[in-house]
């Protein structure tokens, strides 16, 4: 730095040399040679202290202010990113805090209802008609999608399904979803209503509560849950979560209603929990549409597997404390050991029982109703104890040796087998504890 200086120093000296002469040699002619060497020395020295003063001053100006610039951009950017990030990560260049990461997860804690009360995949209905088992006041069709059957459902329309008893404070609803067309153009307007309430047709109720599920693709968190009660608004508000990925497509809907609670899963994510959304008059389930673009290709909604049971004491308890549980949440294909989806939540309880009980030892009944012959439904029964078993196994690491498997066949019924509803309470599966 100092050789810097004194170059830069010289430098001006030499620039300003020519304009000194004049003053110099005037100064010489009246005070001598020897005075004018004498102030010459001195206006040099003058000169050196003025240039090295101005060139400390260029040389702070190019040097120090880039420093503190960057300094005052560094603590404004810190400052904004002091604030919550929505849709991306925060710069990972100035995060310097100590925090941990913190990790939000939801457990799917889903449980259908052990006693059948309606069942339908509409597998004895054959394609363009209206399903037996449910009625509206619109329109639907029965279409074949990839070889499965769904139920379209019209637009601005009610469906009932037709169930034999009156559903009780506890129960839960289940079906697969299915929408096509959906695009930017579906309505914000456009929803499918889960409807509780207290008419079984379809005259307007006095006590209902809804929980709207929006199928609209340009915008999201819309939908609300409301309740009313004798013609008088209790509650109403938005649901508040993003789920258009999730139901534009194939999905599951879980309902569990107990009591005044209401909960909603989309697939494995919660939408709805309130805990006093269904006045306990609104026992009829409903569901509604409404806003669809109803043409063909366009905003069209499927249903399929539907399932409403009865739920009744914890799974795991009632397999500890009363040594026994009959379920018919697992459901299987017709005339098949295949596991159809929605048995994850009783398979997790039991395993849950068995692993929290090291000595438990169980065994696994199938039963079957009284369709088909009597020796083919007894090996249907104790291969579907079999795919039981081997599901505990595999997908929830019960050791093999700690379950046996039986089959009854339809020998053991607990319903009239002459009726539909009775014969879904027959085809059941058992867990006893040895």
């Amino acid at each position: 730095m100092k050789k810097i200086i004194l170059f830069t120093g010289i430098l001006f000296a030499c620039c300003t040399t020519n304009s000194n002469a004049q003053f110099f040699k005037k100064l010489g002619e009246k005070v001598g040679k020897a005075a004018e060497r004498g102030v010459e020395r001195t206006v040099e020295r003058r000169v050196e202290r003025e240039t090295e003063k101005s060139t400390d001053r260029t040389l702070d100006t190019i040097i120090e202010a880039p420093k503190s610039k960057k300094k005052r951009k560094r603590n404004r950017r810190n400052k904004n990113d002091s604030g919550n990030v929505i849709g991306g990560a925060p710069n990972q260049e100035n995060n310097t805090s100590n925090e941990p990461d913190y990790t939000v997860s939801s457990n799917f804690d889903f449980t259908p209802g052990t006693v059948s009360i309606f069942n339908d995949d509409f597998s004895k209905d054959g394609p363009g008609d209206f399903p037996a088992k449910w009625d509206t006041n619109g329109s639907g069709e029965l279409v074949t999608i990839n070889g499965k059957k769904w139920f379209r459902l019209g637009n601005s329309s009610t469906f009932i399904p037709m169930t034999t008893t009156t559903l009780p404070e506890n129960y839960t609803v289940q079906f697969d979803l299915l929408t096509q067309g959906l695009d930017k153009k579906t309505s914000s307007q456009a929803y499918v209503t889960l409807a509780f309430e207290d008419t079984k047709g379809y005259e307007k109720p006095s006590t209902w509560s809804m929980v709207e599920i929006s199928p609209c693709q340009f915008i999201g968190n819309l939908g609300v849950v409301e309740k009313q009660v004798n013609g008088k608004r209790i509650l109403r508000n938005q649901i508040g979560k993003d789920y258009r990925n999730t139901i534009n497509g194939k999905s599951t809907v879980s309902v569990a209603v107990n009591k005044t609670r209401i909960r909603v899963w989309l697939n494995d994510n919660k939408i709805v929990d309130v805990p006093r959304l269904r006045d306990e008059a609104a026992d009829v389930f409903k569901i509604k549409t409404r806003g669809l673009r109803d043409m063909r290709n366009v905003d069209e909604v499927y249903i399929t597997n539907v399932r409403i049971g009865k739920a009744g004491a914890d799974n795991r308890s009632k397999l500890l404390t009363e040594g026994r549980l009959s379920t018919n949440a697992i459901l299987f294909n017709t005339g098949s050991a295949t596991i159809k989806s929605g048995a994850d939540a009783v398979l997790r309880e039991v395993a849950g029982a068995m692993k929290s009980n090291p000595e438990l030892k169980i065994m696994i009944v199938g039963h079957t109703d009284s369709d088909g012959n009597d020796a083919t439904n007894l090996t249907l029964s104790k291969d579907r104890a079999t795919a039981v078993k081997e599901e505990l196994f595999l997908q929830y690491d019960v050791e093999a040796n700690r379950i046996q498997v039986d089959g009854k066949g339809d020998t053991q019924p607990v319903a009239d087998n002459t009726s539909a509803s009775g014969k879904a309470q027959n085809r059941r599966v058992e867990f006893i504890a040895m």
